[in-house]
């Protein structure tokens, strides 16, 4: 990692050795090649990205705050290990051997993404069936506009997550509105709530009916918290 940090995604096996202290031949009794290296490094990539990336999309903050964390954390692991991301990128398995670890990573931030967004549509009465290949577009959005960022660095991190965030927010905002329902982006939102309100509306307040303090806009409920089903990080 430090070999790849100095000389960049071009980096050699010789550069390896002697940074780690030892002749090529003891290298390659723990790497069969460079692609084989690359897969290690792949793997190591995934879990800073993961450990960043998953308390964010689980934070129990605000709509608004909790997407800006979230593209923060892609943003901020690329900001830290550049290097190692275009040599990930760059990669290619060969022969069917190896993995491709962006594509991968990709899958498991799409499919985490994809349940959170599912469990919200749902609450709110709405269908969620969009949760999937929305997932997809966010995360292959957010990826192509951080290799942008990456290579052309034409303005400050800050100021590209709150684009995106902004963006982000409004398709959410655009859809939800289109079918009744009015979020406010910074009050957090609690998927138990907003099911209890609902699943006792026979025997209670009438679901469209707001009572003070309980964080409900626009007629249906925007309350505070958490959804009970965590997306965790899937196992590789």
């Amino acid at each position: 990692m430090r070999v790849l940090a100095d000389v960049g995604p071009d980096f050699g096996i010789e550069q390896v050795a002697v940074e780690a202290g030892v002749t090529k031949p003891v290298l390659y009794r723990h790497f069969s090649d460079k692609a084989d290296l690359v897969e290690a490094m792949g793997e190591r990539a995934t879990e800073i990205l993961l450990d960043r990336l998953i308390p964010a999309l689980n934070s129990e903050e605000a709509p608004l705050p909790r997407i800006r964390k979230s593209i923060d954390a892609f943003f901020g692991t690329l900001d830290d290990y550049p290097n190692l991301y275009w040599v990930l990128a760059r990669h290619t398995p060969i022969d069917g051997r190896g993995s491709d670890v962006v594509r991968e990573d990709k899958e498991i931030i799409a499919t985490a993404l994809s349940a959170m967004l599912g469990d919200y549509l749902r609450a709110f009465g709405l269908d969620s069936g969009p949760a999937e290949p929305w997932a997809y577009g966010v995360v292959g959005f957010v990826q192509n506009t951080a290799e942008w960022w990456l290579d052309r660095q034409s303005m400050s991190r800050e100021s590209v997550v709150e684009y995106l965030t902004t963006l982000v927010w409004a398709a959410i905002d655009g859809f939800a509105r289109q079918h009744g329902v009015t979020i406010d982006p910074n009050v957090p939102l609690e998927i138990n709530k907003v099911v209890q309100l609902r699943a006792g509306s026979d025997r209670g307040p009438a679901a469209g009916a707001a009572k003070p303090g309980d964080g409900r806009v626009g007629g249906r409920t925007a309350a505070g918290g958490t959804s009970d089903r965590a997306v965790r990080s899937p196992e590789r």
